[in-house]
């Protein structure tokens, strides 16, 4: 295994592991002070479930895009890590739009 392959891997069960941790146990401090001031109490369980959630999918795509490029030398894993990454990033976006007003408010 390249160190390469290992960073995608290891960058991504990272992700993952924020995600649950902030999905799971609620844990909006995890998440940047100024994405997270305008959402209010009651929103803090859905908001922290769509971010982690978001994390997940951006930590999915990078485990397997690098266990892809083990399996394989094509460029197949590109998909992967590209469907996670903008799936994970979507959700955030609209996570923060709907809670927080948007990425800077």
């Amino acid at each position: 295994m390249t160190k390469e392959i290992a960073a995608y891997i290891a960058v991504g069960l990272i992700l993952i592991a924020l995600g649950l941790v902030t999905w799971l146990k609620k844990q909006v401090i995890l998440i940047h002070g100024y994405q997270h001031r305008n959402v209010k109490e009651e929103d803090v369980p859905a908001y922290t479930r769509a971010m982690g959630i978001g994390q997940i999918a951006v930590g999915a795509g990078f485990s397997l895009s690098g266990l892809f490029q083990l399996l394989s030398d094509g460029w197949i894993h590109w998909v992967f890590l590209g469907a996670g990454v903008l799936g994970g990033i979507v959700v955030m976006h609209i996570a923060q739009r709907k809670y927080n007003g948007g990425w800077f408010s």
